[in-house]
């Protein structure tokens, strides 16, 4: 007998759909049978199993039953006209010559099709007009009623989507499947679309406190999916426990926790629970192959694995940057040459300086007293011709000062000419300057937000940069790479933006030594990694470093470095140099003392240009970076209150 598992799928649905649009077309049981004894048996490739002619007009024909049986009729009121079974000694319906008892009528596993699967594929092949009707009459199976908001949320009609789906979650929730899980993910993506947020927050809520299993999962997934994307892994990991409690065997609850612990580039841990999820769903006879090779991907690559399983939606030109990323980045490294250039006092004159307090309370900037040749990293020659091509291709430009993006709302990935460029040219990857570009592109890129995607596309670029300059530039090396000077500006840019990667994916030793690599090539520090790289100090009890920072950028206004030394001083029990480090910190910037003392205080309104050197913006920030590590040493909170009264 023949069951359409053993069949290839695509076959079976093709001569499904083929079967329907013959049936709503107004064919006859005659013509429709005459039509199915030809195409059935071709279409599923019957004659390929070494049946006999019997066999498969018998085939044929039950499937045909079974199609017809289950298929909605446009012009009986969308009603099922089933046939009736013929008599038992009646001559059998497929055209054998034998008795029915004897023939179809012995087969004990007739093929069934639910009604719902018909439906799908009339929802693709009715008219506009004609659904209409099926709304009006109610024949559409409430569930499916999710894939037709779906298309109307396409063609931009949320409120119709929202609309046709509220009815379906009016009443009681308890007693609705797994089912109506699409109805539920659709109705929340129309509410995103019509921006009602309060709506669509309450309808979770309720769900995940009064659906069944599979809707009380669905919601609290959702939910820790946006705080996922809000950067709250906090809120994240409470929302996939709701999910997990209240459905543990939900393949969904399981993509989620790989997602979040990916999210979180707690690979390690992904890894072990893919392969839990795995063999958990494999004992319960879970059968999506296509999610079965994700987890078995995840356990191998979790980041890898995410971004393959988006692959359908992504943008084209991220997979094509993807490909080339993992050829590209492999190359050997070129060789770039270090270019002396003018004294570091001529240089730092273009330049951006830091702010200090010329003794009197006011800000100003002076150069600061560099140690070492200033010079140039070129690329050699092959490297600059390549790089005259790419300019001609490349739509952007270089972002402004020591800013990360262009601000000109991802332009770049409109047109495809420099991608495939790169396809072409797997040594753009020898360039600091289209490495550059690229990271900066994918700053642009809406999806480049997500973590894997970021650590898949965005960490190679900013690790080959890396490599490239610790092979150049050596720490003993006697030279700094001025930002005044065009040249080194990519260079910078990616370490900064290595730092911000490493930052994010939870490796703050590698963190700091970027920033220490990047303030020795550039000890004008025009990113302020000083800052950073202080709190990292002090975060890390080195509290001898934190004060050689400090050092080197006397009469700073930057209060993590004021008031870090301060800090550090404390905790080396030098509490009379941190007095007198307090009162010089305290006279350039009164308001910190208040801001970290108090246990609450209401957020001051934020100066949208910058941070106010000595206001309350800036007093504000440096608490919530740092107030938890002032909180952590004992008894310094009271003893700052008490020499600051």
């Amino acid at each position: 007998m023949f069951h359409h598992e053993t069949a290839d799928t695509e076959r079976f649905e093709q001569v499904i759909l083929l079967a329907v649009r013959q049936i709503i077309n107004g064919a006859t049981p005659q013509q429709f049978f005459a039509w199915a004894e030809v195409e059935v048996p071709e279409g599923l490739g019957l004659y390929d199993y070494g049946l006999d002619a019997a066999e498969i007009r018998r085939l044929a024909h039950l499937l045909a039953t079974s199609i017809w049986n289950a298929t909605p009729r446009p012009d009986q009121g969308f009603s099922i006209q089933p046939l009736p079974t013929p008599w038992p000694e009646a001559t059998c319906t497929c055209g054998s010559g034998v008795r029915y008892r004897e023939c179809c009528g012995a087969v004990d596993d007739l093929p069934e099709l639910p009604s719902e699967l018909i439906w799908e594929l009339l929802l693709d092949e009715l008219p506009e007009r004609t659904l209409q009707d099926a709304l009006a009459s109610g024949a559409i199976p409430r569930p499916l009623l999710a894939r037709l908001a779906d298309r109307w949320l396409e063609q931009d009609r949320p409120g119709r989507a929202v609309a046709l789906l509220e009815p379906l979650f009016a009443g009681p929730v308890a007693d609705l499947s797994g089912d109506y899980e699409p109805a539920f993910d659709v109705l929340c993506d129309a509410y995103d679309r019509l921006d009602h947020w309060r709506k669509k927050l309450a309808f979770m809520e309720r769900l995940g406190q009064e659906g069944s299993r599979a809707l009380k999962a669905a919601a609290w997934q959702r939910r820790s999916t946006m705080y996922i994307d809000e950067g709250d892994f906090v809120g994240a990991q409470a929302a996939f426990g709701a999910a997990l409690r209240s459905d543990p065997d939900n393949p969904g609850t399981a993509l989620l926790e790989i997602t979040l612990l990916a999210a979180q580039h707690r690979d390690d841990l992904a890894r072990a629970r893919a392969s839990f999820w795995l063999h958990r769903l494999r004992r319960l006879g879970f059968r999506d192959e296509g999610f079965m090779q994700f987890l078995a991907q995840a356990v191998e690559d979790p980041q890898e694995a995410l971004v393959d399983s988006q692959a359908d939606a992504l943008d084209p030109i991220l997979l094509d940057l993807h490909d080339w990323v993992g050829v590209a980045t492999t190359r050997p490294l070129p060789d770039y040459r270090l270019v002396p250039v003018r004294p570091a006092r001529e240089v730092v004159a273009a330049g951006q300086l830091p702010l200090l307090d010329d003794g009197q309370g006011r800000v100003r900037r002076r150069p600061l007293e560099f140690f070492g040749i200033p010079a140039e990293l070129r690329p050699p020659p092959a490297v600059r011709r390549l790089e005259a091509q790419w300019r001609s291709l490349f739509p952007g430009g270089k972002p402004e000062s020591i800013q990360l993006t262009l601000g000109d709302e991802g332009q770049v990935w409109q047109s495809d000419q420099w991608s495939d460029f790169l396809l072409a040219h797997p040594e753009a990857a020898d360039s600091l300057d289209c490495l550059d570009d690229l990271a900066t592109a994918l700053y642009e890129h809406p999806e480049s937000s997500l973590p894997w995607i970021s650590h898949a596309l965005l960490r190679p670029l900013v690790d080959r940069a890396w490599a490239l300059v610790t092979g150049a530039l050596p720490p003993q090396a006697a030279y700094y790479l001025p930002w005044a000077r065009q040249h080194n500006r990519p260079l910078l840019r990616l370490l900064f933006r290595r730092y911000l990667c490493q930052l994010e994916e939870g490796q703050p030793q590698g963190a700091a030594l970027t920033l220490e690599t990047l303030l020795r090539l550039n000890p004008q520090d025009n990113h302020g990694v000083r800052a950073e790289l202080m709190n990292h100090y002090l975060r890390s009890g080195e509290d001898q470093q934190a004060l050689a920072l400090v050092r080197r950028f006397p009469d700073d206004l930057l209060a993590d470095l004021a008031y870090g030394e301060v800090l550090a001083l404390y905790r080396l029990g030098e509490q009379e140099r941190a007095r007198t480090a307090l009162g010089t910190a305290v006279h350039r910037l009164p308001r910190i003392p208040h801001y970290l003392t108090r246990k609450r205080i209401k957020r001051p309104r934020v100066n949208p240009v910058g941070v106010t050197p000595g206001g309350d913006d800036q007093a504000w920030m440096y608490r919530e970076a740092m107030r938890d590590v002032w909180e952590a040493e004992p008894g310094i909170l009271s003893w700052l209150k008490r020499v600051t009264a």
